[in-house]
């Protein structure tokens, strides 16, 4: 990873975060890592020191467990991945519409999408009744707490791209 030219290591690991290869662009100048650890760090490290709309932007970015994106089938394929290995791409009915509700009011209190790392889960009821706790706090703990999960969801996509 060290020995790539800015345009490989941004086609590479430019999705890593959501729709944000600038995420990569930073970090590429923070060269040379010598771990994955090291290069997450710096990645991380550029979200931090990104301008709060870019980091807003970010977090928005992501797409609603269950929505829009999976309905039209539109997701990246990291969260096609993700959510369909909990099952979100194959609810009923009458479960889409309840996430609906869940995606919506949690939209309405904290103006960005709720983010969960559905790799720390191993059933969807967990994911849910996560989200369904995390509606009612106040936004600036979620947008703490998206930071913190896109971290979790970022370490993993780079797990399966550096050693998978």
């Amino acid at each position: 990873m060290n020995a790539l030219e800015e345009r490989e290591f941004v086609e590479r690991f430019g999705g890593v975060f959501e729709h944000s290869p600038w995420v990569a662009r930073r970090a590429w100048r923070k060269r040379p890592f010598r771990s994955l650890d090291a290069l997450h760090a710096a990645m991380v490290e550029a979200v931090a020191e990104a301008k709060k709309e870019e980091q807003l932007a970010l977090v928005c970015a992501h797409p609603e467990l269950a929505g829009a994106e999976a309905k039209q089938r539109v997701l990246t394929v990291d969260s096609s991945s993700e959510q369909g290995r909990l099952g979100f791409l194959q609810l009923t009915r009458e479960q889409f519409e309840a996430m609906e509700r869940l995606n919506r009011r949690y939209r309405e209190r904290h103006g960005f999408p709720c983010i969960v790392a559905l790799r720390l889960h191993a059933a969807r009821a967990s994911v849910i009744a996560e989200m369904e706790r995390r509606a009612g706090n106040d936004s600036a703990t979620e947008l703490k707490n998206a930071f913190e999960q896109i971290g979790h969801i970022t370490r993993g996509r780079l797990e399966k791209l550096i050693d998978g």
